[in-house]
């Protein structure tokens, strides 16, 4: 790795290789910085280091029923030995071609991390939860509130208009609630919470005094036709891809406006290895790539750059970009780089059965739950002693089917076509505390098959968040006691490493100081004015709610942002 100081004779090819704009990346992130490019009219590449998909074409068991499927859905052998972390996730047989294979995409796992992937066009937009929660200043202030890791450069009133932008192009349902921890949007109508959601609900709102809460989850489903998409059909197939775009993606959603706009390029198999730096011009010039087939070594050339290729794609990528005005990786004067890995921390929790409303029962398959926001350390009265910050719950209610039940035939349908009891669960997911220990780096010895480092992760679960799953799970039992439920059951799995939320965060931090942080309020890198990262890379906490709808603000906030600097001839 080098300065871009090689005289390249090549002058044709460079010309060819010059766009205006270059994006690493092409889900939620990438899709939006896209769009937002060739919207505002730059000639934009798009790099993805996968697959081409294209909407509709390429969701080949979109409309497959189960009995249509090989092995009805279940995992395989060779899946469980290809795909051996994926499978840890929610990789099954309908959705496989949507997740890496393992043992083509190694790391190394200095402590247990379940690094969940999808490499090709459009990138996990295809697979997520979908669900959408605003950040209030309960989280951009808790850094500076409780002093672990740096202030946020940022406040809910910079990126309020960014949010309402981005879900007015999205399209969220959801419902309004005026609480201040968990700001209003511009929804969508909200999907209906059942009967036993609607009891529990009302149970909660009752019989807690400290501001608990059940709603109907915010979530990326379009409950009308939105934008030329949807309605959602309520399949509740949505990790295949949907063919009736009934929720957002980058390939049903930000990649066609960029398409139409005539200024979008689409490169697939194109992994890239570094951003080349000139260190007399004090930019980054573009970026060198290998063909993922081929292996070719080629070079793309942009005035402005942005890393979206996932919060420890973007960072491997910036370790990668070594050179002499850069030997520790590009932006990497704090030592930051690297650290204070973040993800959610889940699979702890309750559930239960509940007798009542057997004459009741639910039609189509809701693609989404109940949330109850987060009612922890809001203030003096909701102060807890043994942890800090807090977390919230997804989970909901369905009627129980006997799927081990005996018999063939017309006997054996009726038997499982019969409802049983209503059942409930709750689930939640809580904040991980920023730390530099939690962190990332490069093997000085093992590479991939391409010729790049592995990258070597290195985070654990800490005492705070330890101490709040305690509270997690008994807080989930009592709620759900509290409803009625019986033959109460709690859960909290030691096997729910790091990883496995797939909500990774950090890495490569925002803030407002340069010597502790890697990029400033705008995403942009402190010393690389013409790099910008508007991943989870660049989140500075994590709060508790799922971060994709931040990371939608901060991208076309971001890009706003970097078009009217080029305007002014400042990048």
């Amino acid at each position: 790795m080098s300065d871009s100081t090689t005289v390249h004779l090549n002058t044709k090819g460079i010309a060819q290789n010059t766009y205006d704009a270059i994006v690493v990346g092409s889900g939620i992130s990438g899709g939006w910085a896209a769009m937002e490019l060739c919207r505002k009219g730059l000639k934009t590449i798009v790099l993805e280091r996968g697959r081409q998909v294209e909407h509709l074409k390429d969701y080949p068991t979109s409309n497959m029923a189960p009995w249509e499927l090989a092995h009805r859905n279940r995992n395989t052998t060779k899946m469980n030995e290809d795909q051996h972390i994926q499978v840890r996730g929610f990789c099954n047989e309908a959705n496989s071609h949507f997740f890496v294979n393992d043992k083509e995409h190694p790391y190394i796992q200095k402590k247990p991390y379940d690094w969940i992937r999808g490499y090709h066009v459009g990138g996990r937009s295809l697979m997520w939860g979908r669900q959408c929660y605003r950040w209030s200043d309960l989280d951009f202030e808790a850094n500076s509130k409780d002093g672990h890791g740096v202030d946020w450069p940022i406040r809910y009133k910079d990126i309020a208009p960014w949010y309402s932008y981005v879900e007015t192009f999205a399209g969220i349902s959801g419902s309004i609630e005026k609480l201040p921890q968990l700001p209003d949007g511009e929804f969508l109508p909200p999907m209906e919470m059942n009967c036993l959601e609607k009891h529990v609900a009302s149970s909660i709102g009752q019989k807690f005094s400290d501001g608990r809460r059940m709603i109907i989850g915010r979530v990326a489903n379009l409950t009308r036709g939105w934008n030329g998409r949807g309605p959602c059909q309520s399949r509740n197939q949505c990790d295949r891809g949907c063919p009736f775009g009934g929720y957002f993606s980058s390939n049903s959603a930000t990649l066609p406006v960029a398409a139409s706009t005539g200024n979008l390029t689409i490169r697939p198999h194109s992994i890239v290895m570094e951003v080349v730096y000139d260190k007399n011009k004090k930019k980054a010039t573009g970026v060198r790539i290998t063909d993922e087939i081929t292996k070719e070594v080629s070079e793309y050339y942009a005035k402005v750059i942005f890393l979206n290729a996932s919060t420890l794609g973007s960072t491997s990528i910036l370790m990668n970009s070594k050179s002499d005005a850069f030997p520790n990786g590009m932006g990497n004067e704090s030592d930051q780089l690297g650290r204070n890995l973040m993800d959610h921390h889940y699979h702890v929790g309750a559930g239960g059965s509940y007798e009542g409303f057997e004459d009741q029962y639910t039609y189509g398959r809701r693609p989404n739950g109940i949330y109850v926001p987060r009612f922890r350390n809001l203030d003096d009265k909701s102060k807890r002693n043994d942890y800090l910050r807090g977390f919230g719950y997804q989970g909901g209610a369905s009627r129980n089917v006997d799927y081990n039940a005996e018999g063939i035939g017309v006997e054996l349908k009726e038997k499982m076509t019969e409802p049983g009891n209503w059942g409930f669960w709750l689930g939640s997911w809580g904040e991980q505390l920023p730390h530099p220990d939690n962190k990332v780096t490069l093997s000085k010895t093992e590479k991939d098959k391409w010729g790049l480092p592995l990258l070597e992760i290195d985070c654990v679960w800490r005492e705070n968040e330890q101490a709040m799953r305690l509270d997690m799970m008994n807080s989930a039992a009592e709620m759900l006691e509290s409803a009625g439920v019986k033959d109460i059951y709690t859960f909290n799995d030691e096997k729910a490493y790091p990883g496995l939320c797939i909500h990774e965060m950090g890495t490569a931090r925002m803030g407002n100081d340069r010597k502790t942080s890697v990029s400033n309020k705008w995403n942009q890198l402190h010393d690389v004015k013409n790099v910008f990262n508007t991943d989870g890379a660049c989140m500075t906490s994590s709060a508790c709610q799922n971060p994709s709808i931040t990371y939608m603000a901060l991208t076309a906030r971001a890009v706003d942002y970097a078009v009217r600097e080029m305007g002014k001839a400042n990048l």
